[in-house]
């Protein structure tokens, strides 16, 4: 602090005599008084002496020659790239092509226009990403408030549950020690009397060995032979407590919104839990297949794909899409309930707001299809083409981008501002190679199906790695409600479950296998909708058991 006051306390004093400053000759860069400047004009110098007032002495924009300081730059050297003076166009640059120095300032300043141009631009994103960020910091608090409020109103529902399922199990308890007690009585009262009858053959034996009445001997003999040895007798065991710990990650299913939770506390009947959560069902061990649909999509030329993408909507239907310039809504049944024509094939499409929104890879843009069948522009994606488009939680939209070797996951607002970019690992290595397709699951994890790689890769919400899943070939990805990671294989003709985790849990193939899967969905009631690429059917699948 002291050195910043006495900074500011300092003041420049003249070269020559030391009053105050008031100009500055930049020729000669001497600083002078009123009184010394008629003296330093009169000092011969081979500069040309330029005074100016002290406070503008640095806004000097004439151009001065490298290799002659004294002199202003007249001309341009296009040769040497470089302005020069009137002697370098007579000595150093005599043979070079020249140009007038104002003829380079106006491209250098069209130049520079431009570029301000699209800075201001940018500007202009950067603002509207300003005030998105400023809108969500001034809504931070409540949002968290909020979710924290049903942190809150979970944790009370789990104690209810918790609460009625010790106050049931102390109800067996009660009813086991009164059967319990009621059986230890009446055997207590039978060894009694046994004992009783025990005590009865003991005194008559005594009596009779100091008696010599061998006809009552006789008689007795019989009776105590057939006494037998207690060889068996009845074991009654109490009631075990079983203590299991509840797997944090299960817990989570219903407290979506915690990322971290580390559960100290043991409880009763995890089981008893998550079938409540399934309702009672299990899961069956060989899938059936519930109906077929003949999408009708035609065979791509090269490959014969003719089956691609399909999205659920919120009232049960499905959009489907494939090789062609249509997308399709069917009903679960099977009826055809509405086509739509787009500009390129249907290859990647979800809903979002109960519209369908695809990536039209050739104009490189995400678009939109309104309540009219119109085609509208929600964003492009400048040099990158979009693929896989996945809807979030949030209200934002997920897009797998490709350029060159290169894939990244950006996420856009509906406006198409970019919120974040997803691209390298903790070590600045790439994350994908060639990203394809995403879904979100109920955690906010951010979950790709890499083709190149035959690997499905998650990061968390923040673009931090998860895990990763190998082993499978030109799959889509998609999650149930409790969070399980649901996974084509068209290679190998199965359905992968992995857990949030990424730990593999089963295969799903239904009864009468199922061929080339690749597009999938999760219905309602326990099901899937999966599409055969190569036949074009899709196939509803019932996995969960009524």
């Amino acid at each position: 602090m002291m050195e910043s006051k006495n900074e500011a306390q300092h003041f420049v004093g003249c070269d020559l005599c030391q009053q105050p400053v008031s100009f500055f000759c930049r020729r000669c860069g001497v600083n002078l008084c009123d009184t010394c400047i008629a003296i330093h004009v009169r000092v011969k110098s081979t500069n040309v002496h330029e005074i100016v007032d002290f406070a503008s002495k640095d806004d000097d924009d004439t151009c001065h020659c490298d290799s002659h300081p004294q002199n202003d730059c007249s001309a341009y050297c296009k040769t040497c790239d470089a302005p020069i003076c009137i002697l370098c166009v007579s000595i150093k640059h005599k043979s070079h092509e020249m140009s007038e120095l104002s003829d380079k300032i106006e491209e250098l300043l069209k130049v520079i226009a431009k570029e301000n141009d699209r800075l201001q631009s940018s500007k202009n994103e950067v603002e509207k990403i300003l005030d998105h960020t400023t809108k969500l910091l001034s809504s931070i608090s409540s949002i968290y408030k909020q979710r924290k409020d049903e942190v809150t109103a979970r944790g009370e529902e789990w104690h209810k549950q918790i609460e009625e399922t010790v106050k049931k199990l102390h109800q067996e308890l009660d009813d086991m020690q009164k059967e319990h007690e009621a059986v230890l009585q009446k055997q207590k009262k039978e060894f009694e009397e046994l004992i009783g009858k025990m005590d009865e053959m003991n005194g008559k034996t005594v009596k009779l060995q100091k008696s010599k009445n061998v006809k009552e001997m006789q008689t007795f003999v019989p009776v105590i032979q057939n006494r037998k040895n207690l060889n068996e007798v009845s074991q009654y065991s109490f009631p075990t407590f079983y203590e299991c710990k509840i797997d944090p990650t299960y817990l989570q299913t219903y407290f979506g919104y915690v990322e971290k939770m580390q559960v100290k506390k043991t409880l009763l009947l995890e089981n008893e839990f998550k079938e409540r959560e399934l309702s009672g069902r299990r899961m069956l061990e060989v899938p059936t297949v519930t109906s077929v649909i003949d999408t009708g999509f035609p065979a791509e030329e090269e490959y014969k794909n003719r089956l691609y993408d399909m999205a659920i909507t919120h009232d049960n239907k499905v959009w489907m899409g494939g090789a062609g310039t249509e997308l399709k809504l069917f009903d679960l049944q099977g009826h055809l309930h509405h086509t739509v024509s787009i500009p390129t094939t249907g290859m990647y499409f979800c809903i979002y707001k109960k519209q369908v929104v695809y990536s039209d890879q050739p104009k490189k843009a995400v678009r939109m299809i309104s309540d009219t069948d119109t085609v509208v522009t929600m964003f492009t994606t400048g040099d990158w083409m979009p693929r896989g488009v996945t809807s979030t939680a949030s209200g934002d939209l997920l897009v797998c981008l490709r350029k060159d070797d290169q894939s990244k996951v950006v996420r856009y607002s509906s406006t198409g501002t970019v919120l974040q970019e997803i691209q390298y690992n903790s070590q600045c290595q790439p994350l994908y190679k060639s990203a394809y397709y995403i879904t979100e699951n109920v955690n906010g994890d951010i979950i790709v199906t890499d083709w190149d790689k035959k690997t499905v890769i998650a990061v968390d919400r923040l673009g931090i790695f998860r895990y990763s899943y190998s082993g499978v070939t030109f799959s889509t990805v998609t999650t149930d409600p409790v969070g399980h990671v649901i996974v084509t294989d068209l290679r190998g003709n199965k359905i992968h479950m992995l857990d949030r985790d990424g730990r593999f849990l089963r295969y799903i193939i239904p009864e009468g296998g199922i061929k080339y899967p690749r597009s999938v969905c999760i219905l309602g009631d326990g099901e899937m909708m999966v599409g055969e690429c190569m036949t074009g059917i899709a196939k509803r699948i019932k996995y969960i058991e009524e």
